[in-house]
């Protein structure tokens, strides 16, 4: 045989790459992933499966639902800005201040008691609850304490206000709002009405309409109804006003001479004592003394409105503000809790 004719007898002649393909593809197994004779879809052991993480590969973060939030700094998920912490603290404390200037300018104030002339019901230094809108509802009726301007009547009359106007207008709101007054106040309790004929003495008692008072509940240890003798009658628009401390007391048994002949004009009452809520150990309420309440006093409809008024009714009312008004922050508390609750829940939704 010619050198190179030779066949080996194990191994046929060497096949074209095109036949290895033909010859690969004719013999070729199942397809991968799957065993000879196993139906598709089982997973052969050690076989990567579509969707499951290879070691080393990057796993793609989970998706979740919702928006995703950041603590901190950053966008708000609604598309604004998240406003500081502190502007809503801001907000919180200046609105809570409005409200307490607005509550002092027209509902309560603050007094402070500076002499002697109503002890002992009401001490130097105490401070009472001024209830300012009460007689828009009601009438004044005798036996209140109340707060009223000497303007017009005991005096000193207040200065002329400033001559430009814009001072002059706020001049006139610090002084609705308590923060500044250049008026003298004073606190007495009411003795008589409009019209009424008040005097002294009958059998050492002071009389309206000729009704006798008992005053021991509420005047001074030791004092007498009054000094000395005296006999008005009440001009309209007015009231007879005097101290409990009689002895030591300038109300309107002193002010003959000045205009009203002692009364005070009703135009000048800011408004009626009801409550001393400072001291702690001196807070109690300020109701009207019963012999206030004698029916002798309180004649027609419109007297026994007031005699309703000045009973049972006041004192449920004025217990329940006395609850609330126990210190002078309660109001100021109360606005910013009322106020800074709705916003601090918003926050803590966001975070």
């Amino acid at each position: 045989m010619a050198d190179g004719a030779a066949t080996d007898d194990q191994h046929g002649p060497q096949a074209s790459p095109s036949t290895r393909t033909v010859e690969r593809a004719r013999h070729a197994g199942p397809p991968s992933g799957h065993r000879a004779g196993s139906p598709p879809g089982q997973h052969r052991p050690g076989q990567h499966r579509p969707g499951q993480h290879r070691p080393g590969q990057h796993r793609p973060a989970p998706h979740r639902s919702g928006h995703h939030r950041r603590r901190g700094k950053g966008p708000d998920p609604a598309g604004g800005k998240r406003q500081p912490f502190w502007r809503e603290l801001l907000i919180i404390v200046v609105t809570a201040a409005a409200l307490t200037l607005v509550v002092k300018a027209f509902v309560i104030q603050v007094y402070r008691i500076p002499s002697v002339s109503m002890d002992n019901t009401l001490q130097v230094g105490d401070r009472v609850l001024v209830n300012r809108l009460v007689y828009h509802f009601r009438p004044i009726a005798r036996g209140d304490v109340i707060v009223f301007s000497g303007q017009d009547s005991w005096g000193p009359d207040a200065p002329p206000g400033p001559s430009d106007p814009v001072l002059r207008l706020f001049d006139d709101v610090l002084s609705d709002i308590g923060l500044h007054s250049s008026q003298t106040y004073y606190i007495k309790r009411v003795i008589g009405l409009p019209g009424d004929h008040v005097a002294c003495c009958t059998d050492g008692k002071v009389t309206v309409n000729g009704v006798p008072l008992d005053e021991t509940s509420y005047l001074y240890p030791g004092d007498a109804p009054s000094g000395f003798g005296f006999s008005a009658v009440v001009p309209a628009g007015h009231l007879w006003v005097m101290g409990d401390h009689r002895s030591d007391s300038g109300d309107s048994r002193y002010h003959t001479r000045d205009p009203g002949g002692g009364a005070i004009p009703v135009s000048e009452v800011v408004g009626r004592a009801f409550v001393v809520i400072w001291p702690p150990s001196q807070i109690r309420l300020l109701p009207i003394p019963s012999t206030f309440q004698q029916a002798a006093l309180h004649a027609g409809a419109a007297g026994a409105a007031v005699l309703q008024v000045g009973g049972v009714a006041v004192g449920a009312g004025g217990a329940a503000l006395a609850a609330v008004a126990a210190f002078p922050v309660a109001g100021t508390a109360g606005a910013a809790a009322l106020i800074g609750a709705p916003l601090l829940r918003r926050r803590r939704r966001r975070a």
